[in-house]
C-alpha cells in the first residue's frame, strides 16, 4: 500500500479536530476513487501509517464515513471498505435521478450569469479533455473525471436546499464508486460529451422538464453500461 503524503495538521487544541477531519477527507476520497478497493479491510496500524496521523483521529474518521455507508465496522473484524452491493445499482441510480431532478428544477429556477458562466467553462473544458488516457485502452483520466464531477455539481449549485445538495453529493459518490469499479472499454461507443452539451443547453436556457428528462436518461444509460461492464468484469458474481 503507496503511502501518502503527510496530512498539514495542527498540534494545538483544535488540532484533533483538524486531523480527524483531514485524514475523512483523504479517506473518503481514496473509497470513492477506487484506491481503496471495496471489501479492503482498513486496519487502523496501516492506515495511521499510510496517512501519518494518529489512531485517535483515525477512528474518528472511520466512525463518520461508516455513518455514511462507506466503512463497514464490525466488532470482531475493525474497519473495512463497504462492499458494493451490485444488485443496489437500479435503485441507486433511480434515487439519484429522482433527487437530482428537484435539485436541478430549483437550481435552473435561481439561475444566474454567474451559475451560466461556471457551466459554459466547464462544458468547453470537457469538450477539450480526453476522457481516457489512451485511445486503444480505457485508462481513466484524472482531469476529465475532475471536470466531469464538477460539471454534476455546478448544474446543481443554485439549488437552495443543502440537505438536498447533501444527498445528491452521497448519491454520486457511491455512483461513482461502481463505475470506477466496472470501467471498462465500451466508453468509446457513446458520445457522454454531446449528453452533458444537451442538458447543459436545456439548464441555461431554463427548459427545466428537457434537461430534467435529458438528465434522468444520462443516469439511465451509465447505469445500464455499468452494470453490463461488471457483469463482463466477473463483479457482480
Amino acid at each position: 500500500m503507496a503511502r501518502k503524503p503527510p496530512l498539514n495538521t495542527s498540534s494545538d487544541g483544535i488540532g484533533g479536530i483538524t486531523r480527524a477531519s483531514a485524514v475523512y477527507e483523504h479517506l473518503r476520497s481514496d473509497i470513492t476513487h477506487g484506491i481503496l478497493e471495496p471489501g479492503s479491510k482498513l486496519r487502523v496500524e496501516a492506515i495511521s501509517q499510510r496517512y501519518e496521523v494518529g489512531a485517535s483521529p483515525l477512528r474518528e474518521a472511520l466512525s463518520r464515513l461508516s455513518a455514511e455507508g462507506l466503512v463497514d465496522r464490525t466488532d470482531q473484524r475493525g474497519f473495512s471498505v463497504a462492499a458494493l452491493k451490485w444488485d443496489e445499482l437500479p435503485t441507486l441510480a433511480q434515487t439519484r435521478a429522482r433527487l437530482e431532478s428537484l435539485a436541478l428544477r430549483d437550481a435552473i429556477e435561481a439561475r444566474d450569469t454567474d451559475w451560466e458562466h461556471a457551466l459554459v467553462l466547464l462544458v468547453h473544458q470537457l469538450s477539450r479533455t480526453p476522457r481516457s488516457l489512451a485511445e486503444d485502452q480505457y485508462i481513466p483520466n484524472p482531469a476529465w473525471e475532475s471536470l466531469h464531477r464538477d460539471f454534476h455539481r455546478v448544474l446543481l449549485a443554485r439549488c437552495p436546499s443543502r440537505w438536498l445538495l447533501g444527498f445528491c453529493a452521497n448519491l454520486a459518490d457511491e455512483a461513482y464508486r461502481f463505475r470506477q469499479v466496472a470501467a471498462g472499454q465500451s466508453f468509446s461507443s457513446r458520445n457522454v460529451h454531446a449528453e452533458h452539451v444537451a442538458i447543459f443547453e436545456a439548464a441555461i436556457g431554463g427548459k427545466a422538464d428537457e434537461a430534467v428528462k435529458l438528465l434522468v436518461q444520462h443516469y439511465t444509460r451509465t447505469a445500464t453500461l455499468v452494470a453490463s461492464e461488471a457483469r463482463e468484469g466477473g463483479h457482480t458474481a
